[in-house]
């Protein structure tokens, strides 16, 4: 009954269909979607401390680290909503950039940490497959998209069906796939073998009880490794409180990162642009319309953009 019960909760939270291929090496007691307590030190507030075990590929740094700041946000503020669609300047962005040249990131480069809806075929892979689309957008845009060419249809162990914050710090997610060693991350494999610059982080419709205490813990990593954030928020609120766009958004303060409110972004469509799939009917109102799609690809777009010109001062 045990194991009926967990199979059955990898169902429901599956943005699509399973991969038929096992992992490289499946757990034992439970099923391999199931994302079980990463080797990762208890955080406390603020500040995360990680095993070296966790650590492998972070590279070595003479500089100082980006340190977290006090969270100013309560557990019940719902202000996150007023806040504008587009990342503010903050104070952080351009110190994590730089710091990352120095251990050797891409300044071409980023990534993307996400479930289903940010894998390239669903969000930011349009920017590398449509010449005509690419034109069509302002000097600005078309200078971005230039200069992170290759990023936006890249599959990534950081972008896949049903992916959690937990999922991402767990050696097994990737299956072995994507250029991945055993003992690695999602993370940790992403930083590696890519090296970006930039992540953007949406991620929690798939939400966990822990989703707040694992995001601290990819956020110091990519900290650690010069990585700059961009938190952003999603469009359904599966967990009925909103409390996961509210985490997003308490942490984008707390480590003073540029936020992307894409919630608040999708105001003016007929049901905030969201619809349940016939084939999905449990999961609810999670996934977007094509008009919330383009929506998506456009101000995700805009978020790198504003992130990167804040980095190196253009």
């Amino acid at each position: 009954m045990k194991r009926f019960i967990l199979t059955l909760l990898v169902f429901l939270t599956a943005c699509v269909p399973q991969p038929t291929s096992p992992p490289t090496k499946p757990p034992t007691e439970t099923p391999a979607r199931v994302v079980p307590t990463p080797r990762y030190d208890v955080p406390t507030q603020g500040q995360v401390t990680v095993t070296p075990e966790a650590t492998a590929t972070k590279r070595p740094t003479s500089t100082p680290r980006v340190e977290a700041t006090k969270a100013t946000a309560t557990a019940e503020d719902n202000s996150w909503m007023n806040l504008p669609v587009q990342p503010e300047p903050g104070t952080n962005v351009r110190a994590i950039y730089e710091k990352g040249l120095e251990l050797g990131n891409d300044p071409r480069a980023f990534s993307i940490f996400g479930d289903c809806q940010a894998e390239p075929q669903e969000f930011l892979g349009i920017y590398d497959t449509d010449p005509a689309l690419v034109a069509s957008l302002s000097p600005e845009l078309q200078e971005t998209v230039e200069n992170f060419a290759g990023s936006f249809n890249r599959e990534s162990p950081t972008a896949q069906d049903g992916t959690t914050p937990g999922a991402l710090l767990w050696d097994q997610w990737h299956r072995g796939e994507y250029g991945c060693q055993f003992g690695e991350t999602p993370v940790d494999c992403e930083l590696r073998i890519h090296r970006p610059s930039f992540v953007i982080i949406q991620i929690g419709s798939h939400f966990e009880s822990r989703n707040a205490e694992y995001l601290r813990r990819v956020i110091n990593q990519l900290l650690e490794n010069g990585v700059v954030p961009i938190l952003a928020t999603k469009a359904d609120n599966r967990e009925l409180d909103h409390r996961i766009n509210r985490d997003m958004a308490m942490l984008a303060d707390e480590f003073d990162l540029p936020l992307w409110n894409f919630w608040a972004a999708l105001s003016n469509l007929p049901n905030r642009g969201l619809f349940t799939r016939e084939d999905r009917p449990l999961q609810g109102d999670i996934y977007l319309t094509d008009e919330a799609k383009v929506i998506h690809r456009e101000t995700g777009l805009e978020a790198l953009n504003i992130a990167w010109r804040m980095a190196v001062g253009n």
